[in-house]
């Protein structure tokens, strides 16, 4: 049979484990029915016809149309391909659906119905953990956007080099609309880079710059005093999926912690 470390890529591309399971046990066999297929791979043969069927939507099987229904694998090298253009397919036909919606009337009636209930709410409560670099990273990013004065950043080596690869756009948008943006950061051979193209365009000091060893560090936004984002946990030590940050948009928070933080960093560096 198929080793785990193949099952575990087949993961990896979109595959549940009914999916991997009956895959492989068909790969082994080349053409099968339903129900062999369930005992070779153990998967109760009621869920198999309806896992087969997905598997042949995404283009991994063929069904024969006999009695009773025969499953045909397809190469390996061929599914791979068939499978990537059906999530091209698939994420096209998406996308101009959301696109559609962004001008439907639908849109409209949930802005104004979310207008609506945000005024209801204390700003102190608007608040919440981010799960994984890339809730941090997108979170960010609907920040950036609406920020009307300024943006101050702290962040650590590698933070550097993803705010320039993720956001430097953003960052130049921001800027071009007379938003004043702060970045604090150890500028290091390794971000050297990121850190010209940044500072060519918005003020960058260097964390490392203070004699003061026990200066606040970490990663942190601050929008308009507004708005906030900390990173509870060491980029260095954690995968991005498995960090953590806390987010809020209490003005009281932003005005009376975090922007007196930033100040207090900013003033001590070069």
């Amino acid at each position: 049979m198929i080793s785990q470390k193949t099952l575990d890529a087949l993961k990896g591309i979109g595959l549940n484990l009914y999916e991997r399971k009956l895959y492989a046990a068909l790969v082994a066999r080349g053409n099968s029915t339903a129900g062999e297929l369930s005992e070779v791979a153990n998967v109760p043969r009621s869920r198999s016809y309806d896992v087969l069927e997905s598997l042949a939507k995404k283009g991994f099987v063929v069904v024969q149309n006999a009695k009773p229904l025969r499953y045909v694998v397809i190469p390996p090298v061929e599914a791979l391909d068939r499978s990537k253009n059906k999530v091209r397919e698939d994420a096209a036909t998406s996308i101009s659906r959301i696109d559609d919606f962004k001008q439907s009337p639908a849109l409209e009636e949930l802005t104004t119905l979310h207008s609506k209930g945000v005024s209801l709410v204390d700003s102190a409560d608007i608040s919440g953990a981010l799960r994984g670099r890339y809730s941090m990273h997108q979170q960010a990013e609907t920040m950036m956007k609406g920020a009307e004065n300024s943006i101050n950043i702290i962040t650590t080596e590698e933070g550097l080099t993803e705010l320039y690869t993720t956001h430097s756009g953003l960052i130049q948008n921001a800027i071009d609309k007379g938003v004043s943006v702060k970045i604090a950061a150890p500028l290091t051979e390794k971000n050297k880079q990121a850190a010209d193209v940044l500072s060519s365009a918005c003020d960058v000091r260097n964390l490392s710059s203070s004699e003061i060893a026990k200066l606040p560090a970490g990663r942190m936004f601050v929008v308009d005093e507004k708005e906030s984002i900390m990173a509870l946990t060491d980029d260095t030590k954690t995968h991005p999926s498995q960090d953590v940050a806390f987010w809020t948009a209490s003005d009281h928070f932003a005005q009376n912690f975090a922007a007196p933080t930033f100040k207090m960093v900013w003033d001590h560096l070069e």
